[in-house]
């Protein structure tokens, strides 16, 4: 999920198109706007009841295949045994859209070989994912008004808000999925 912001109170959610090579098209596109001044790097938040798990921010320009996903599926594994002691022995039920590297071939090769359940999402829903719907109108309404001079200042406030979050945000949103 990407937010563009047109002016000091209006975010814009917009999907990712299916291609890396078209969502760089289209972030390009927001960059070169002249109603744009800020495009956000790509936030992938893991979390469960107790809060974050892992946050990763890819800056501007990088996009997300099957190889980046699985690297990334490496450190929330590493990240759910240090914090989350436990939890792989009991199971990890993953929710993420039908998105091109989610459903590809090593993605769904590395979920079956640390068998991982997936909480389906309808194929090609136009929905957001539930956690999607309870965290990004938070996210919007703190973003909201601020102005920053790099892209370090947007990820460090996006690891900020993420880091301060109340226990009772993340136990809500997961409990909404159940």
């Amino acid at each position: 999920m990407h937010f563009c912001q047109r002016d000091s109170s209006e975010l814009i959610p917009t999907r990712k198109k299916s291609t890396s090579r078209l969502s760089n098209q289209f972030l390009n596109s927001l960059m070169r706007s002249s109603s744009v001044s800020k495009v956000m790097p790509r936030v992938l938040q893991y979390r469960d009841a107790k809060g974050v798990i892992l946050l990763d921010i890819l800056p501007q320009g990088q996009c997300i295949n099957a190889a980046r996903y699985c690297s990334t599926l490496d450190r929330l594994k590493e990240a759910i045994r240090r914090k989350r002691p436990g939890l792989l022995r009991r199971g990890v039920v993953l929710q993420h859209d039908n998105a091109t590297p989610h459903s590809a071939n090593p993605t769904q090769q590395w979920l079956q070989r640390y068998g991982w359940e997936i909480l389906p999402h309808p194929a090609h829903s136009p929905d957001l994912a539930p956690s999607d719907f309870h965290l990004f109108g938070p996210l919007k309404r703190h973003l909201g008004g601020m102005a920053f001079e790099t892209e370090d200042d947007i990820i460090s406030e996006l690891r900020n808000w993420f880091d301060n979050l109340d226990v009772d945000f993340s136990r809500v949103g997961i409990n909404s999925l159940l």
